[in-house]
């Protein structure tokens, strides 16, 4: 891509070097134009980095830099009372495996005896109804083998879940007031 032969250059945005046909980048210590760039056939040979520490948890993706997080409620079917710490614990590990299968996140996790909370980052290419749908299949066919002792009193109809479901965009509110609201579910023991 660059004149010196070499593929991938990592170039840094300076937001207060505005010119009228662009912004200007910094490539090697030298100010370039984006317009420049553009000229010479380079622009979509560069890579735009920015530090991490300004802009949390931004993840990319190969066409895309995204920051996607759904709250997400699932319900035990007839609002049942089963879930103890136990059934809460493998819960997570089920679902944090399930989420890495979607190259998504689990953040945040907790629940009390009838429901539970979850906060995924997750990329674009997911759809959420998929996501959930696997989330809670898959939890509810590993929760009847790892602990039989939920069969009798939460599987009605075959199922451990309730067939809806809450799925919020999490945007408005800062994310570390999320976390607080689901860190403060009143957990069982």
């Amino acid at each position: 891509f660059l004149p010196n032969g070499s593929g991938r250059q990592f170039v840094e945005v300076v937001p207060n070097k505005i010119h009228a046909a662009g912004h200007a980048v910094k490539l090697g210590g030298v100010f370039v134009l984006h317009s420049n760039l553009e000229g010479l056939g380079l622009l979509h040979g560069f890579e735009y980095t920015w530090s991490m520490e300004t802009k949390q948890a931004i993840r990319t993706g190969r066409h895309c830099v995204f920051k996607l997080h759904a709250h997400l409620v699932f319900v035990t079917r007839y609002r049942g009372k089963v879930f103890t710490g136990a059934h809460l614990n493998s819960l997570e590990l089920l679902f944090d495996r399930v989420c890495r299968d979607f190259e998504a996140e689990l953040q945040e996790f907790n629940g009390e005896t009838d429901h539970v909370h979850l906060l995924v980052n997750f990329p674009p290419k997911v759809a959420v109804s998929r996501l959930v749908n696997s989330l809670k299949g898959v939890s509810s066919r590993r929760m009847k083998l790892l602990h039989p002792e939920l069969v009798q009193p939460a599987y009605r109809k075959n199922s451990l879940w309730s067939p809806s479901y809450f799925a919020g965009s999490v945007g408005g509110a800062p994310l570390s007031m999320v976390k607080q609201y689901i860190e403060q579910q009143s957990r069982p023991d």
